[in-house]
């Protein structure tokens, strides 16, 4: 749904014969430099099963997840070139705390390149989710890339979004029902407003860079409502559904910044546009994958801030944006944040844990008073006035 890349491009750069090897450095202790924020890690999918798993979602019940990946073939042969899409119901405790994950299944055809999935927020019985459906015509196809940088995303002709019940997804192309997309040009990045009758996607023309529309479910009826210069994806409604949050280059500077703008709607309800336009981020770095905290003010995002060699998630208050908080310390790349209903459980991607380092899927309590507490710790001024929280649930 968001944003996420079709491929992660990891680009070696290999150092002459006579250079000397790079000096390693000294691994952190994550655990302990993002407390009290998280706590309570738990790694949920693991490189013996996926080569990478990622961008993953909560479906509105909290009971099951969302998530691509790549899934290692149990001949050893080689892997996929593209990432599946899967869902997997959640393990918990007696306590209700997040232990891992059963029943996992694929839900994409074999062959087919997969992106962005996500729940109906009224039927977890309904997926939506960007696909090809059938293996893409061409593996070069168009994309984003920041320079010759790590990350890259693809924009696939082919890629158009689909749903797929299920009670009856096995797999197979039978089981998916387009929604919107011709084939002719990439449609993916989508989510839904809270009553499922607006999808807000990214679309991408031949003639295009990406753009942001809105499709009307019942009667089909779209509406681009943000055609600005450069690549703008990556929506999501923000809590109460007055505005939208994405992420765009829009200076074409190699750059990726987060932008908040509200919706403007016509009598019926229908959106119609946006207005009041803002970036919550405006630096030198790559800022991407943005995603409220329930509380609709909190805004989480991975971003270059720490380096462009390890990315870290970071979270901003939407209405005072000009200092950010750091979330994730690891070594490795951390992205693609999400929460739970409650706002207790963050979820994201992480490159961290023992053995082979790759992406997979992490979740850990996290405490958002705690946040705020680090945020205004660090900018030497007092937290906002805020009820005594309960004790943060794990996840």
């Amino acid at each position: 749904m968001l944003l996420a890349p079709i491929v992660l491009v990891i680009q070696a750069s290999v150092p002459p014969a006579s250079a000397a090897p790079p000096a390693v450095p000294p691994a952190v202790q994550w655990r302990k430099a993002e407390a009290p924020v998280l706590s309570n890690h738990r790694q949920l999918t693991f490189p013996d099963r996926f080569v990478k798993a990622g961008e993953s979602y909560f479906s509105p019940d909290d009971r099951r997840i969302v998530f691509q990946a790549i899934e290692r073939p149990a001949d050893g042969s080689a892997p996929p070139d593209f990432y599946a899409m899967f869902v997997a119901d959640l393990e918990r405790d007696a306590s209700g705390s997040i232990t891992g994950l059963a029943n996992v299944r694929r839900i994409s055809p074999i062959g087919s390149a997969n992106t962005c999935g996500w729940f109906h927020p009224t039927d977890p019985e309904i997926v939506l989710f960007g696909s090809t459906v059938a293996p893409p015509s061409d593996k070069e196809t168009p994309g984003y890339q920041r320079g010759t940088g790590r990350y890259r995303w693809q924009f696939p002709p082919e890629m158009r979004v689909v749903k797929v019940d299920l009670r009856k997804a096995d797999g197979t192309a039978a089981t998916l029902e387009p929604v919107v997309g011709d084939g002719k040009g990439y449609a993916a990045e989508g989510s839904l407003s809270a009553d499922g009758r607006t999808l807000l996607y990214t679309q991408v023309d031949p003639k295009t860079q990406g753009d942001l529309w809105v499709m009307d479910m019942p009667s089909g009826e779209r509406r681009r409502i943000v055609d600005a210069p450069g690549y703008d994806g990556g929506p999501f409604f923000v809590p109460g559904e007055r505005s939208i949050v994405y992420r765009s280059d829009r200076k074409g500077d190699n750059l990726l910044q987060v932008f908040m703008a509200d919706l403007v709607r016509d009598d019926a309800g229908r959106i119609t546009g946006i207005a009041n336009e803002r970036p919550i981020t405006q630096n030198e770095h790559v800022n991407w994958c943005p995603y409220f905290h329930p509380d609709g003010r909190h805004v989480a995002y991975a971003s270059s801030e720490a380096g462009h060699t390890n990315y870290e998630v970071f979270m901003r208050d939407a209405q005072d944006p000009a200092h950010s908080v750091r979330i994730t310390d690891a070594s490795g790349a951390d992205v693609l944040p999400v929460f739970s209903r409650d706002g207790r459980t963050m979820m994201w991607t992480a490159q961290r844990g023992e053995g082979e380092r790759s992406s997979q899927v992490w979740v850990a309590a996290f405490d958002l008073e705690a946040a705020k507490a680090k945020a205004a710790a660090a900018r030497g001024t007092a937290a906002p006035a805020a009820a005594p929280p309960a004790a943060p649930k794990a996840p």
